[in-house]
């Protein structure tokens, strides 16, 4: 599988800075973790952290829900995904192990500030 990064970004009433790793090459069957981080200054803007939440979106469909509060995953979402973070509020990673065929598309990373309501997006990695 090759991973192929683009990246878009939105934000509300501010200037964001989110960053992505290089791509990646990676057989089937290999572990792939996508990170998403927003720059320090998100974090001090907004006085409090994010929650991060990733979705996978396949060709023709809309996007689907994988995990929410960080590391929470969606009912009936394969145990291959998992999400953690770095604590900090602003850095997230989704993981997928045992990367299958059906897995391609392309991932979203998503933080959403509780207090200030604003929310950044992310188009993070397409996998092929």
């Amino acid at each position: 599988l090759d991973c192929v990064s683009s990246l878009s970004s939105e934000s509300v009433g501010q200037t964001v800075v989110l960053t992505q790793p290089a791509a990646k090459s990676l057989q089937p069957g290999q572990t792939v973790t996508i990170n998403c981080k927003a720059s320090p200054k998100v974090a001090h803007h907004s006085g409090s952290q994010y929650h991060g939440s990733w979705y996978q979106q396949k060709p023709g469909e809309t996007p689907k829900l994988l995990i929410y509060r960080t590391s929470d995953r969606q009912s009936g979402i394969s145990s291959r995904f998992s999400g953690s973070g770095a604590g900090n509020g602003i850095d997230f990673t989704l993981t997928i192990s045992g990367v299958q065929a059906e897995d391609a598309a392309v991932y979203y990373c998503r933080m959403k500030n509780g207090r200030t309501k604003t929310s950044l997006s992310q188009t993070e990695q397409k996998l092929n």
